[in-house]
């Protein structure tokens, strides 16, 4: 398990970006749709991110470096009631931390944080392919509730 007493969860700085986009990159689906080598697009998208209150892109410090990262997005909506609900999105672990317990801690926060923000809802997706992904949530009680649709412009 993660030793959370040497971790520090924060929101992301422009510093961050190359580590970020790093771990992005870092799997069979991330290598064929980021670029780490061009970093413009993802400053651009920092700096949108960075000035929406209702995103917030945390990375896990581990002894100054950067382990692990998530964007939790707020959304008030009308559905449920006008419930408030948190979207949890691009979680990445750096390969060395993969297995450490580093991921529960993150989502953990996640949940937590969305409480404190008031959601009712807590919701994420996860690649059709990653079924080990799948499992890790559905253990953390997540349910798979929905069939998601994709349409690229």
């Amino acid at each position: 398990m993660s030793d959370r007493t040497d971790l520090t969860i924060r929101r992301a700085t422009g510093a961050d970006l190359p580590a970020v986009v790093a771990m992005l990159a870092d799997d069979p689906l991330g290598a064929t749709r980021e670029s780490p080598d061009d970093l413009t697009p993802y400053r651009e998208a920092f700096t949108r991110i960075e000035g929406d209150p209702h995103q917030h892109l945390v990375v896990a410090e581990r002894a100054g470096r950067t382990v692990g990262t998530l964007q939790l997005t707020v959304v008030p909506g009308l559905s449920r009631r006008g419930a408030t609900r948190t979207i949890i999105e691009a979680v990445r672990i750096h390969a060395d931390e993969r297995g450490s317990g580093l991921g529960t801690v993150l989502i953990q926060w996640a949940v937590e944080r969305s409480r404190e923000l008031g959601s009712d809802l807590v919701q994420l997706t996860s690649d059709a392919t990653r079924t080990d992904a799948h499992r890790f949530y559905e253990r953390l009680g997540f349910e798979p509730s929905h069939i998601g649709f994709k349409l690229k412009l």
